[in-house]
């Protein structure tokens, strides 16, 4: 129903008018008269007629020189009212008072107010004449003393009122109080406290101060206005001081009610905005709680995707609306709207590549909340990612911040997507001398794994020799985790365990370093290569050539 009405008034508003209106008439001939500069002669404040300009007078100066000549004739008492008269000077009409000239009547003049201009001339002389009588009537001692009089009672009459404006708004605040202080409760959505129950009450009581504020000035200017206009000095004054106050809210009403096509435009078009933005959410909702599938396309896309497309859905509502906006064309509007894209270009060059560089990371799925990562040399856990910076959390429970932009041009280690599913794989590296054979050293490093709390048994940990050095051979024990948060602690129980185990089997993990051979070479003879506790060799095993009594002879040179 309200649309449709919308919809009639906003018709009804750009429909054509009329052919009656449209038809050329005697007041549309004289059209182009109407646009001629006219000002008004006054006395005391009060509009006798408008008076045109001519090609070497304007119509102000025109206007002030017959008022301060109309004042001069009413000023000098000597000279009654009706010793003002019309004659006639070379076909020229003039008002005199005696000998003294006050304002001449040309054939324009007549021809503006549509009449001749005799009658022209018997009006303002008739007007000038009662100025002149009130004038002089209104400085009389007798209008003076009412004047006063009259001033002090509306004084008395506005300080009452005032008075008893001030007590009745502290009355309806204290009564407001009292009665939001019983029913009013917070405002909010389940255990979600939007607006606190003391902030509507403050609300309520300035408003309440506001409307007796407004009452006061209200007759603050109403005493003003009536005790200035009881004195022909300030007469003036009085009529300005009402325009001064209605001016302004008259002009605001003739534009609101020029733009209300726009207006309605701009309500109906809101409304259709809205209600695309509605629908665009709850579609990208259901995207996100799986109730809406889209191929090769993640649910954790759906807020950020919808960010996007609602970012574009305004951008484009703005477009279509800027011309609508009341004063959009006005040179003042196209200088602040160009000051604030310069501001916006010259400030944001970093925040709009980190913006992009957000939305690039969500949709590359380097990481989400919860992960640890390194980045740029920091390690932490992901707290927040936001669309400028991301943050992490240090296991020394450090904030660290990273804007988007340096992630995007560097490396991200992430320890969590794959330790989910597969497993992370913590290792460490011990140097063994080569006396201690590498199967005993394999097997103490699987037991110190497998005695290890947190670490997964299956899949089973693994012994690589990843170098065989000048002086140790290099093993690297790998096991795998699934909780990444942990590594520091299960580093710390896997060193432990590997302490212990070496300890207990009276294996040093060193790197012996020596400047001359030893008397006897530092090999492991076969007998000793299935030391405890390594597994026994198996049944039927051949020893490998060469080997003589826990010796390999050198071959020959």
């Amino acid at each position: 129903m309200i649309i449709t009405l919308v919809g009639v008034i906003f018709l009804a508003l750009s429909a054509p008018l009329p052919a009656w209106a449209q038809a050329p008439t005697a007041a549309a001939d004289q059209a182009p008269d109407l646009e001629i500069d006219t000002a008004p002669v006054r006395l005391d404040g009060r509009v006798l007629f408008r008076v045109r300009g001519v090609s070497s007078l304007n119509a102000a100066t025109r206007a002030s020189n017959i008022e301060q000549r109309i004042e001069a004739v009413a000023a000098d008492q000597s000279i009654p009212p009706d010793a003002l008269q019309v004659i006639e000077i070379d076909s020229l009409l003039r008002i005199v008072a005696g000998t003294r000239p006050i304002m001449g009547i040309a054939p324009a003049d007549a021809q503006l107010e549509q009449v001749v201009p005799t009658t022209l001339a018997t009006m303002h002389l008739d007007r000038i004449r009662g100025a002149i009588s009130g004038y002089r009537a209104d400085r009389s001692t007798a209008a003076l003393q009412t004047g006063a009089i009259r001033t002090a009672g509306a004084a008395l009459l506005s300080i009452a009122i005032a008075g008893l404006v001030v007590l009745a708004n502290r009355r309806i605040r204290r009564i407001a109080d009292e009665h939001l202080q019983r029913k009013m409760v917070a405002v909010g959505i389940k255990q979600y406290e939007l607006v606190r129950a003391e902030r509507v009450r403050d609300v309520v009581r300035g408003l309440l101060r506001a409307v007796g504020g407004i009452l006061l000035l209200a007759v603050t200017l109403s005493f003003l206005s009536y005790s200035l206009g009881q004195f022909p000095w300030t007469r003036g004054t009085s009529a300005g001081l009402v325009s001064l106050i209605i001016g302004p809210l008259q002009t605001m009403a003739q534009g609101v009610i020029r733009q209300i096509p726009n207006l309605v435009f701009l309500a109906i078009f809101f409304v259709v905005v809205r209600f695309v933005l509605r629908a665009t959410r709850l579609f990208f909702e259901g995207v996100g709680r799986g109730f809406v599938t889209l191929s090769n396309f993640d649910a954790e896309w759906a807020t950020p995707t919808y960010k996007i497309v609602r970012l574009a859905i305004v951008a484009f509502a703005i477009v279509v609306a800027y011309p609508y906006i009341p004063g959009s064309g006005s040179d003042a509007f196209k200088g602040v709207s160009l000051f604030v894209g310069i501001l916006f270009s010259l400030g944001s060059s970093s925040a709009i590549a980190n913006f992009i560089a957000g939305y690039s990371l969500t949709y590359r799925r380097a990481f989400k909340i919860g992960d640890r990562v390194m980045i740029g040399g920091h390690l932490g856990d992901v707290t927040e990612q936001k669309l400028q910076v991301t943050r992490l959390r240090s296991p020394k429970n450090e904030e660290i911040v990273i804007p988007n932009a340096q992630i995007l041009n560097g490396e991200v280690v992430n320890y969590s997507s794959l330790a989910r599913t597969q497993g992370l794989i913590l290792h460490t590296d011990v140097g063994i001398g080569y006396e201690t054979p590498w199967r005993q050293v394999e097997a103490m490093l699987m037991m110190a794994a497998d005695a290890t709390p947190g670490v997964l048994r299956e899949p089973r940990p693994f012994v690589l020799q990843k170098a065989l050095g000048d002086f140790a051979v290099t093993y690297e024990l790998n096991a795998y985790c699934d909780t990444p948060q942990a590594m520091a602690t299960l580093y710390t129980a896997l060193h432990r365990q590997v302490l212990d185990v070496f300890n207990q089997y009276g294996v040093q993990i060193m790197t012996p370093a020596y400047e001359g051979d030893p008397e006897s070479p530092k090999l492991v003879p076969p007998s000793l290569w299935h030391m405890a506790p390594a597994p026994p060799a198996a049944s039927g095993a051949t020893m490998p050539s060469g080997a003589n009594g826990g010796a390999i002879s050198s071959p020959r040179a």
